[in-house]
């Protein structure tokens, strides 16, 4: 049985300002065929369609906070899913003051959805479970910004066990046990023998785990939420030669989320949320290889499977 997905499409990667090449943030994950937005800058319904995204499939969109380049693409966004004949109920996962400013759009456009739209609004609160399924559990934390802002902490549920077919004849156990198994529970064979789990079943793959840590001053109090996963997207807005103006408008510079990643202990990086200040990317990864090789340049479009 092949593997479940667990796939991240880059979808925007500029900050502030969007570039003729770079838009604001967003990015898609799917995780067992669950569609998770996460941010929701300009332009991202057209980035959505440019890579042939699963429009209509996201069930779930989390915004880490309220500047622009992280909102301004969601009332488009939900206006055409309208248009298009979605039914289905939508949840969001935003700051508090979002709600009222989406009611307050859609009153002086006169706009009703077709869909209701479930609001899960995010606090303070450290690692705190906002979504839960059978596949996934999705996580938030405060980030250090001029404004609140959350990151989020995707995670695989662990998987079931995988069945031995070749043990599983040779102890005489019966395929009617196989959900037992998987579960992780021993089982008699035909001879009314008790065959310990391990005996039948081999371990199954490690689950997997992405973060997201939106715009964020260097902040070490959040290693320990972040540590060891799959993945961690990092912003990066500025090179070290600005790195007054990171601390002055509470973002990070490619350094610093290099030693982020290096003190988190996770396996891979993707830095990404660049000011338009910069034509050219490269001394972005300069800048962080060093100090953690295993990084990676958000580029619109890249896919990126755990």
């Amino acid at each position: 049985m092949s593997r479940q997905s667990f796939e991240l499409l880059v979808l925007g990667t500029s900050s502030a300002s969007p570039t003729s090449t770079r838009n604001p943030s967003s990015q898609l994950l799917n995780i067992a065929e669950r569609y998770f937005l996460i941010d929701c800058g300009e332009a991202t319904q057209i980035q959505l369609r440019k890579y042939k995204a699963k429009f209509q499939a996201i069930d779930h969109i989390f915004i880490s906070h309220l500047h622009g380049d992280h909102f301004f693409g969601l009332p488009g966004l939900l206006s055409s899913m309208h248009l298009l004949g979605r039914k289905q109920s939508l949840c969001i996962y935003c700051p508090p003051e979002l709600p009222q400013l989406m009611a307050h759009i859609n009153s002086v456009s006169e706009t009703t959805l077709n869909f209701t739209i479930n609001w899960i609004l995010t606090d303070s609160t450290p690692n705190k479970l906002i979504f839960e399924d059978e596949k996934v559990q999705v996580f938030s934390f405060p980030l250090k910004h001029r404004i609140f802002c959350t990151g989020f902490l995707f995670k695989e549920k662990p998987l079931p066990r995988k069945i031995d077919k070749y043990q599983l004849d040779k102890y005489q156990v019966s395929t009617a046990y196989i959900g037992l198994l998987r579960a992780g529970m021993d089982v008699t064979n035909n001879k009314g023998e008790l065959i310990p789990n391990k005996h039948v079943t081999l371990d199954p793959e490690l689950p997997r785990t992405f973060a997201y840590c939106s715009d964020t001053k260097y902040d070490e109090s959040i290693v320990e939420i972040i540590k060891n996963v799959d993945l961690l997207y990092h912003e990066s807005t500025f090179l070290e030669e600005h790195k007054e103006r990171a601390k002055k408008t509470f973002h990070s510079t490619a350094s610093e989320a290099a030693l982020m990643a290096k003190k988190a202990g996770v396996k891979q990086l993707l830095i990404g949320h660049f000011s338009a200040r910069y034509s050219q990317l490269d001394e972005f990864l300069k800048q962080a290889s060093p100090h953690f090789e295993e990084t990676m340049l958000a580029i619109e479009g890249k896919k990126i499977i755990i």
